[in-house]
């Protein structure tokens, strides 16, 4: 107990992860969980790190392999990764009236708070009902969308299932190739859109604009810089994967598209490689240029506080308005009328070497795990993939040239390290590493370098 209080939130939270995904691996390994009753150790802690993680990368197909059991023990650690175990465990804890620990709030405000604040366990119950009421939509819409294919019960299970998938941003699917039978279908479209939306802005956004819009009793409030700048960077990304996608594309893999499907197309891959691993496309039939920039996106990822990985849109804005900044011999970051304080502009700028350095180990060492029993001009593509598969599983997207399945045990075992790394956070591990006492360390008298 003395050690647990003396805890770090953060390692709090990684615990909480690796314990789930433990659990998951064990319930996985039973034999009614898959069709055929057995399944390998390492695609057992593959599944349930990539559903905790809400990646949806996978190495067996997730409607087919395993069995109803096993899909919703998929689907429950979909939701408990989505939400994170310590909001639930916080959740809990309220409706029973218990009191929750320091630490607990502790971790809590890592998750869903910029700043000190007295209300997080209003908060926290507020992330759980906008939750539950996205879900249901969700739920509600794609049922009513199914009815129409399948019968009553199984319509309803598969809304339920990529309801909640979608809004977590996981992209475990039940459908063997995602919803490519989809790509024109415009309702379907914009509802798993909208899911992946919601949950991908972040709930401190969502609260905010709540208390903004509804709670603000005749007062006069303005919304966080946090929220204007995640709301206009994830609306600028949308449209800049969407004007990419369709422009390089047009031509090679959407051209026999009519136009809706062309747009939508378009739009899905724009929203869905950032955070969520859906495809309405096969990824492997892209162009270099169009993987090139679902990379970039995949690395930003969500934003703060959300379902999804990455570096997160606010590290982009922050980094964006730094160097402009600093091209205008301007020392200060002023965003909205508000100056950014000179640590998150450092955070920033760390987080994103770290997050490079990491990505990069992660390749190397993926590759060197690989067979060279490829020719030359294999190994270029392989090259490429390998890179797709490593971002998306640090994005925790789920998106895959097809590489996953193709990787040896010790290529998925660094793709499940990545995939932690990606979810708990790159601070949160540096943690591990440097520990969480910040110091100045010894200081020397200065002597200047050349830069660039």
């Amino acid at each position: 107990m003395k050690a647990f209080r003396k805890m770090h939130p953060g390692i709090i939270l990684l615990s909480s992860y690796l314990v789930t995904i433990g659990v998951g691996t064990f319930l996985l390994l039973l034999p009614a969980s898959t069709v055929s009753g057995t399944i390998s150790f390492i695609d057992a802690i593959f599944t349930a790190t990539s559903a905790v993680c809400v990646t949806g990368l996978i190495v067996v197909d997730t409607g087919s392999y395993f069995t109803l059991f096993g899909q919703h023990i998929i689907l429950a650690l979909i939701q408990l990764g989505g939400l994170g175990v310590m909001t639930i465990s916080v959740t809990i804890f309220l409706m029973i009236g218990k009191m929750v620990s320091f630490k607990q709030r502790m971790a809590m405000q890592d998750l869903f708070a910029h700043t000190p604040r007295e209300d997080i366990n209003q908060l926290v119950t507020s992330v759980l009902w906008f939750t539950v009421i996205a879900e249901l939509t969700g739920i509600l819409l794609l049922t009513f969308h199914w009815i129409k294919e399948y019968p009553l019960t199984t319509a309803l299970y598969m809304a339920v299932f990529h309801s909640v998938s979608a809004f977590c941003n996981a992209g475990f699917s039940l459908f063997t190739n995602s919803f490519m039978d989809y790509t024109s279908d415009i309702f379907l479209n914009v509802v798993i859109c909208t899911l992946i939306i919601f949950g991908g802005i972040g709930f401190p956004v969502v609260y905010d604009i709540y208390k903004t819009a509804f709670r603000s009793q005749g007062k006069r409030v303005t919304l966080s810089v946090q929220t204007k700048t995640v709301l206009i960077t994830t609306g600028i990304l949308i449209m800049a994967g969407t004007a990419v996608f369709w422009s390089v594309e047009q031509n090679a893999s959407i051209h026999e598209y009519p136009f809706v499907g062309r747009f939508l197309t378009s739009v899905f891959q724009s929203i869905t490689c950032r955070t969520a691993g859906f495809n309405t496309i096969n990824i492997a039939t892209l162009g270099n240029a169009t993987l090139a920039f679902m990379i970039f996106l995949m690395v930003v990822g969500a934003s703060p506080g959300s379902c999804g990985g990455g570096i997160k849109t606010t590290t982009l804005a922050v980094l964006g308005k730094f160097a402009w900044s600093r091209m205008r011999n301007k020392i200060r970051v002023n965003m909205f009328k508000k100056s950014i304080p000179k640590d998150a502009v450092t955070k920033s700028t760390s987080l994103v070497v770290i997050s490079m350095t990491i990505i990069v180990a992660a390749l190397f060492l993926l590759l060197l795990c690989t067979p060279e029993n490829m020719c030359s001009g294999e190994h270029h593509s392989q090259f490429l993939s390998y890179l797709f598969e490593v971002v998306s599983a640090f994005g925790t997207v789920g998106l895959s040239m097809g590489a996953t399945t193709q990787m040896t045990c010790l290529g998925k075992l660094l793709i499940i390290i990545i995939m932690l790394i990606g979810r708990v956070g790159v601070l949160t591990f540096s943690y591990l590493i440097a520990g969480v006492e910040l110091t100045n360390g010894i200081e020397y008298a200065e002597e200047n370098i050349m830069i660039g």
